[in-house]
């Protein structure tokens, strides 16, 4: 399973027109959040692999379409954009189980702002999509997709970029193969990009980064 992860920042490596030099051999695209739909479009266009994706707490311009009330909508933009929105639930596409939970901390009034307990029930509503794949395909999910990282993994101190407590229990719960993350800028290249959580690896998808793995399923 190779995979290449972007988030938060357009990467010239990866918007150019060596990309299919560079990452044609990828087998999915997760991007993790705060990216202008455009830049998604076109990995996704030229590559022609399934991509995966949530909003963040910025670039939400065109977030409101994909909420509830508009699914006539969200079925055109799905096409449009040719990725697959996975906010706040989970997917299965490719041979890959998806479960993606967007959004920051709330720390003023923006849009895809939840406190922690607005994390939790957002976390604990994928349960039934999560049990029913266990019976139905083996397996509770292959990848987490969120934009904030967990708590203690990867944040911040500052309120904004604070992690989320919920997303520590989803991978001691449910043990998916990769949590992907973004919003947490890499300025430094000793700045830790991935770690392990249990039996989940916890990977900082800041700007672009390629992860490459046979899943091992439970």
């Amino acid at each position: 399973m190779k995979l290449l992860c972007v988030s938060d920042e357009v990467d010239p490596v990866v918007y150019s027109p060596r990309i299919k030099e560079r990452f044609g051999d990828v087998d999915a695209i997760l991007a993790a959040g705060d990216l202008p739909m455009e830049y998604l479009s076109y990995i996704v266009t030229m590559l022609n692999k399934p991509l995966f994706f949530v909003f963040g707490n910025h670039n939400v311009s065109d977030l409101p379409y994909y909420r509830k009330k508009h699914l006539p909508r969200l079925r055109h933009e799905d096409r449009a954009w040719g990725g697959t929105y996975v906010g706040f639930q989970v997917r299965r596409e490719a041979g890959l189980i998806v479960a993606g939970l967007g959004g920051s901390m709330r720390y003023n009034a923006g849009p895809n702002q939840f406190t922690q307990f607005g994390m939790w029930l957002r976390v604990l509503a994928l349960l039934p999509a999560l049990v029913f794949n266990r019976v139905f395909h083996g397996r509770f999910v292959d990848l987490v997709l969120t934009h904030a990282p967990p708590r203690g993994i990867h944040d911040r101190e500052d309120l904004c970029h604070t992690g989320f407590s919920a997303f520590l229990w989803l991978m001691r719960a449910f043990k998916p193969v990769f949590l992907v993350h973004g919003h947490v800028h890499l300025w430094d290249a000793s700045e830790e990009r991935q770690s392990q959580y249990k039996a989940t690896t916890v990977v900082n998808a800041y700007s672009h980064v390629v992860i490459d793995r046979e899943p091992a399923h439970a």
